[in-house]
């Protein structure tokens, strides 16, 4: 494809020449990094904070006042532990390919690189499956959004009792529609603004939803709720209910998939394993103080009777408006949500694409297009063909499978071992060349099949769900 990213090395690396060996970049430096730790941190939560915190309400109501704060807790630990080990694995050497300090721009491209082509392959499946689901997530709970809104209004003006039900099909078609748009963004290099935004309306619709669960436990007089969390008629159905609530706190926490782009976009120096570091900190922590404040307060102010979609429990509060807006920024954010997990997947195709059909005006040839009051616009009738199809897609998917929290919790169950855990984990043994049976070595084996059972567990419990919710 033309543009300025032409000249960049493929995910599919097969070919070293053009990349000098002093810093690893291009030797011509086509495209100057300019990302700084609080850009880093405003990717970071654009990605991480989305449809995932609307869940934790609900995912502690499952799990209990012990349980539920202490998973959160854990699994923040660990996505910070697995970037860390992550963010080290940015720069390749290897004197016998004659790379020295090598970029690794992409997830797969460091897999290929650390551990070969089998296991690229085999990360493709879970990375590409983890990406698109995002796009199926945001897209339901974009809908389940502009629903909340219209019920909320409803309500307001026709009174509590009114029968107030709204379809999602049509928000789902509004949702991608303006995704069709948005997705004409050429890559990661280009939507700071976007991500700004998104971070932003995060923060916003987060601490709206903190305060809407502490006043509800005001109003109340009391905090609801229990150590066991909400009873089930049976202990299968316990554990069902409990499984599919790891799945969607594995989902709201874990950003590894994109992690490698957004640093790629750093600048140095600093070393820019150092900026992640610092910036994945940063934003964790962030995210972890709004997790537990809406989940805990959601679970406080509505005990056994918890939504799946915290916001959505608020339909009957005034003032209305607040909670009007609450649900429009999330709207918002998962605009710039979607692009985030969207972009990797266009890369990969439009450079496969590109490689393999370079003679091709359909897929190299750009148009411009001047509208008034707007910047100067290239269009490639390849890029909006193939985005166009992505983003109907899971549209399509979404329509056809609307069950908010059991979509959450297969999603992320599922890609949690692997994204999170096994692969950063294996690179780091190589790049570290880690001895079998050392200390080290240990712990963090044990670590891992513990976050394989999790995933397993998750990903069961989910399913079940996902299951029951489609034959009821």
């Amino acid at each position: 494809m033309g543009g300025e990213g032409d000249e960049e090395l493929s995910p599919f690396v097969e070919s070293f020449s053009s990349f000098d060996n002093e810093d690893g970049a291009e030797s011509n430096q086509l495209r100057k990094r300019n990302g700084t730790t609080w850009t880093a941190v405003a990717h970071i939560i654009t990605g991480v904070i989305g449809a995932g915190v609307l869940s934790l309400a609900w995912s502690i109501a499952q799990l209990g006042w012990i349980a539920g704060p202490l998973f959160i807790l854990v699994f923040a630990l660990i996505t910070i532990v697995s970037a860390d080990l992550l963010s080290d694995c940015y720069r390749y050497s290897d004197p016998h390919l004659g790379l020295d300090q090598y970029r690794c721009s992409s997830y797969m491209e460091a897999v290929r690189l650390y551990l070969g082509e089998k296991w690229q392959y085999v990360c493709g499946v879970f990375l590409h499956q983890g990406l698109y689901g995002c796009g199926i997530a945001y897209t339901i709970t974009a809908a389940s959004s502009i629903r909340a809104i219209q019920r909320s209004n409803c309500y307001h003006d026709k009174g509590h009792e009114a029968a107030c039900s709204y379809g999602d099909i049509q928000h789902m078609l509004v949702f991608g529609s303006i995704q069709i748009v948005v997705s004409q963004i050429p890559d990661f290099h280009n939507m700071t603004w976007l991500s700004v935004m998104a971070a932003v309306m995060s923060f916003i619709y987060s601490f709206i939803g903190f305060g809407l669960g502490f006043a509800k436990v005001i109003e109340n007089g009391t905090i609801k709720g229990s150590i066991a969390g909400v009873p089930a008629s049976n202990m299968a159905n316990k554990l069902w209910s409990a499984f599919q609530a790891l799945g969607d706190i594995a989902f709201a926490y874990p950003y590894t998939v994109i992690l490698l782009e957004i640093q790629d976009t750093l600048k140095s120096p600093p070393a820019e394993s150092q900026t992640m570091k610092k910036a994945s900190v940063i934003a964790v922590i962030l995210t972890t103080f709004f997790y537990l404040c809406c989940g805990c307060f959601g679970y406080a102010a509505f005990g056994n009777d918890t939504p799946g979609n915290l916001l959505s429990g608020f339909e009957l509060f005034e003032p209305y408006w607040l909670v009007d807006f609450a649900n429009a920024c999330i709207v918002l954010h998962l605009v710039g949500g979607y692009q985030m997990f969207s972009q990797p997947i266009f890369a990969v195709s439009e450079r496969w694409l590109s490689k393999n059909y370079s003679n091709s005006g359909f897929v190299k040839n750009f148009y411009c297009l001047k509208l008034p009051l707007l910047p100067l616009v290239q269009l490639n009738p390849m890029r909006i063909c193939c985005r166009t199809a992505y983003v109907v897609s899971t549209t399509g998917i979404a329509m056809m499978f609307p069950y908010f929290n059991q979509v959450l919790g297969v999603l992320g169950a599922i890609g949690f071992w692997p994204l999170t855990i096994y692969f950063p984990l294996e690179m780091y043994f190589v790049r570290n060349k880690t001895q079998p049976w050392t200390r080290q070595w240990l712990v963090l084996r044990m670590i891992s099949f513990v976050c394989f059972l999790v995933s397993v567990v998750g990903v069961i419990g989910s399913l079940q769900g996902l299951v029951s919710s489609k034959l009821g």
